[in-house]
């Protein structure tokens, strides 16, 4: 719901505090730099303490920040409850692959990428939602709902049978991450893919504002790209973990490199639908394919911290991309996403040469 509701939500907290486009791109890279952060502390304590109280932790300090946020009337505290619900995110983020993985240990594609269609449903419907419901209220009411969710999905972790799998007891040699070729090649995929796909989420509501589409009408742009992403996640349950795997990495790059220009060039509404279904088509496909190429790369006994370092380079790849392109004009933004998605496309292909080999 954050990374599906702010990013329409940004016009409206642009116009209320008046803030440049730089500003708002301090509001929306904050929490993006913060989870960078988080999800390395997350990955270390995952390995090193109990899941469940590290995962419960972390969500708390979301519902915190989120209340931070709601409750902030300027920009400096905006950006403090956006570091802090970062910092909660990136903290149990990589938990959450992590187990599930854990719990089924044969098939963790499938999973991973039905834990993900899930996930993408919800995220769908978020913004459009929100967009013919409660748009007409203050902006502040998103982050009481991201609070109030966080507060209740901590009660329901906490009610449940204890569910802690043993880690594995290899002690971790940190040194070993640099030797894991195809770990790197992945993270840079990761790096250029999701850069991508934040720049698309941070600046389209901003360029669709720009030309006097209603919130509605964003909002349901927003809410194709998340719902085709839950959609190909389902379709593709039953192909990550077989030799499809690398086919569905290499189709991402190549479905964001037609999606995004294909928003730009052309301004009916017909189009920016087309240009949703493909990004987020794009995203299923490098979304839990990658997450899994990940783990299989990762060395023993470090599959918490390789998970965090999945996370990282996407969000840093998200945060690098919005930070040099904020104040670009979105044209100039399309060359960028090519020469992204071509070095995404090779990064998957040798990754999937070293996957091959083994």
């Amino acid at each position: 719901m954050e990374l599906t509701l702010v990013p329409l939500l940004l016009p409206s907290i642009q116009s209320e505090l008046g803030l440049s486009i730089g500003q708002l791109a301090w509001v929306f890279n904050s929490y993006g730099i913060a989870v960078a952060i988080g999800v390395l502390l997350g990955g270390w304590f995952g390995d090193a303490f109990n899941t469940k109280r590290v995962f419960s932790f972390g969500v708390l300090l979301f519902a915190f920040g989120s209340g931070v946020v709601a409750l902030s009337g300027e920009v400096a505290p905006i950006i403090i409850g956006r570091i802090l619900q970062g910092l909660g995110g990136g903290i149990f983020s990589p938990l959450i692959p992590l187990l599930l993985t854990r719990s089924s240990p044969d098939r963790p594609g499938r999973i991973l990428i039905v834990w993900g269609s899930v996930a993408g449903y919800v995220a769908a419907f978020a913004p459009f939602l929100y967009g013919i419901t409660l748009a007409v209220h203050s902006w502040s009411l998103a982050f009481v709902i991201f609070a109030v969710v966080s507060l209740a999905a901590l009660v329901v972790v906490n009610g449940s049978p204890s569910d802690q799998i043993a880690a594995d007891d290899t002690s971790p040699d940190y040194a070993n991450l640099l030797r894991s070729p195809g770990l790197w090649l992945i993270f840079g995929y990761v790096f250029c893919t999701y850069g991508a796909i934040t720049y698309y989420l941070f600046r389209l509501p901003l360029w669709l504002a720009d030309n006097e589409y209603q919130l509605a009408s964003i909002g349901f742009t927003l809410s194709t790209m998340w719902l085709s992403f839950s959609i190909i996640s389902t379709l593709l349950r039953n192909w990550v973990d077989r030799p499809h795997l690398r086919i569905i990495l290499l189709a991402a790059p190549i479905l964001i490199a037609i999606g995004f220009p294909l928003a730009y060039f052309c301004h009916e509404i017909s189009c920016l639908i087309v240009s949703a279904i493909l990004i987020g088509s794009g995203l299923a496909c490098s979304n839990a394919p990658s997450t899994h190429m990940v783990l299989k790369f990762a060395p023993k006994g470090m599959s918490a911290i390789s998970a965090s370092l999945d996370i990282t380079f996407a969000r840093l790849g998200g945060v690098v991309t919005v930070a040099l392109l904020a104040q670009s004009m979105f044209g100039y933004a399309v060359i960028t996403i090519g020469i992204m998605s071509i070095a995404g496309f090779i990064f998957a292909l040798a990754a999937n040469r070293i996957n091959h080999g083994k």
